[in-house]
């Protein structure tokens, strides 16, 4: 049993006992938490699709920890005016292992 679950804009595919990346959640190391934006469920041959979430239906986790991801470089220019910038950026990640899928109505 899987799930498509959104956070943070982006979307994960949670099974139980998989551990997410995803963007910044607010908690300590150790705090349960939960996914309520599922938007799909699969329970062996049964496929339910959410339009647009599933209701009822939630991934159940815990924090593992926090970190920060690889670094993304960029750099802008206007072309034949000698203007260039240089720029970096690490965004904040969160650590989740996934305990339960709750499949929903």
């Amino acid at each position: 049993m899987y799930a498509i679950v959104k956070s943070g804009g982006k979307q994960y595919k949670a099974a139980k006992d998989d551990v997410l990346i995803v963007e910044r959640i607010d908690g300590e190391p150790g705090q349960a938490i939960e996914l309520s934006e599922v938007l799909l469920v699969v329970d062996g041959e049964k496929t339910t699709v959410g339009a647009p979430l599933v209701k009822g239906a939630s991934v159940k986790g815990e924090i593992v920890r926090h970190a920060q991801g690889k670094k993304i470089n960029g750099f802008n220019y206007k072309p034949k005016k000698n203007v260039r910038k240089r720029w970096g950026a690490r965004p904040q990640q969160t650590f989740v292992k996934v305990t339960d899928v709750v499949a929903g109505k």
